[in-house]
């Protein structure tokens, strides 16, 4: 009986062995997808013998040209056809060198392509991502260049009373050197938090690259969380892995951010070698990190020589304008701005571009690109933006 026993327990000590091994292979199959081409076409694939439709839905699938079998134009849906074996495939025309978002849709549902690992999260929701090079795209990819790190960290927010974490890049070469390095402070939208510039941005990727080629100057890069409800990314603080809500973990106390951007500063400032004079500043952000960008350039109107205002727009009363006058007096060596064409805050940035006129800032940099409020703006603004830094 007690050889039984043993026996039974190799069993199945063997068979959970192998269980486990296997776990994470689960739902995988055995087929490639988002294959990027050598003619930069991009080939999806799923195995759905039993789906009655299959769908793929990207920010490549615009125009209704990319559609040859159908489908409805304008919501970015490309049926993908079934062959006998129960696969699904859809392969696009030549895609520009980018990275790009998609899912599928199987039967009506919204669902990942579980062929295709690189999934990222933008707040409660995920995608897949794809990078076709050939071009700007060869930005975000990882090359075979020095790289740079990325810590996260966490820091004691006295003001807000919790510790916030925060993501901070350092350019290739730190740790093994005794330099001084700028800084640029690099905000998120009303959507993200510290981790997005790192994911869907490529923030570490861009660098890495620009610093490689030379065009870039070797900073270190800092990515706080600009939402002062929240201690953390999703998943990441002791509220543990909860499903975001759309409002309730980023309902914020507009200024509190921006009134107390001092101690990120200090953090930085005492945990690395930065050099700490207005020259060697920088600080710029998209969406909502736009309006902060603003907002604590001019609040703390002399230390920042650069400034980056991706999308965004930002105004008020006597107030406002008098800080941001006093910014303009005090002297910025870069101030720029980037906008879509289709951007649903075009309005509001020529608006501010007029006030800026009307306070005497009249060198700023402005580019206009097509597309609305995406990343695809977002990662060339970055990639704009960041060889101007900490030339002089």
């Amino acid at each position: 009986m007690r050889k039984t026993v043993i026996l039974l327990g190799l069993l199945l000590a063997v068979f959970s062995v192998k269980v486990n091994a296997q776990q994470n292979l689960f739902g995988g199959q055995d087929i490639e997808s988002a294959v990027v081409n050598e003619d930069n076409s991009v080939t999806f694939r799923l195995i759905a013998p039993d789906a009655k439709s299959v769908s793929v839905a990207g920010d490549f699938a615009q125009v209704a040209e990319e559609n040859p079998v159908g489908g409805v134009v304008g919501t970015g849906l490309l049926p993908m056809t079934k062959d006998a074996d129960g696969m699904w495939s859809y392969t696009t025309k030549p895609l520009k060198s980018e990275m790009y978002m998609y899912l599928f849709d199987v039967d009506g549902v919204a669902t990942i392509d579980i062929n295709n690992p690189y999934v990222y999260r933008d707040y409660a929701t995920v995608s897949n991502i794809f990078v076709v090079g050939n071009g700007q795209g060869d930005l975000y990819e990882v090359n075979d260049v020095p790289h740079g790190s990325l810590a996260h960290h966490w820091y004691d927010s006295k003001a807000l009373e919790t510790d916030r974490r925060i993501n901070v890049y350092t350019p290739p070469g730190y740790e093994s050197s005794n330099e001084n390095y700028p800084v640029l402070y690099l905000l998120h939208g009303f959507g993200g938090d510290e981790d997005e510039w790192v994911s869907f941005g490529r923030a570490t990727q861009i660098l890495d690259n620009l610093i490689a080629q030379g065009t870039a100057t070797p900073m270190i890069v800092v990515m706080p969380n600009g939402h002062t409800a929240m201690e953390a990314a999703p998943g990441e603080s002791s509220m543990g892995f909860y499903k975001p809500g759309r409002e309730k973990d980023r309902a914020d106390v507009r200024g509190a951010f921006v009134d107390n951007f001092h101690e990120i500063i200090d953090f930085v400032e005492s945990n690395y070698r930065v050099k700490e004079e207005k020259a060697y500043r920088a600080i710029a952000g998209l969406s909502m990190g736009g309006g902060h960008a603003i907002n604590i350039s001019r609040t703390y109107e002399n230390k920042f020589d650069y400034v980056g205002v991706f999308s965004s727009a930002a105004g008020g009363e006597d107030e406002f304008d008098a800080s941001l006058k006093k910014q303009i007096d005090n002297g910025v060596e870069v101030y720029w701005l980037g906008v879509g064409r289709e951007d649903f805050l075009l309005e509001r940035n020529q608006e501010f571009r007029a006030k800026l006129d009307k306070l005497g800032l009249d060198d700023y940099i402005y580019m206009e690109t097509g597309n609305g409020h995406v990343w695809k703006c977002w990662r060339l603004y970055l990639s704009e933006f960041a060889p101007l830094l900490f030339k002089r």
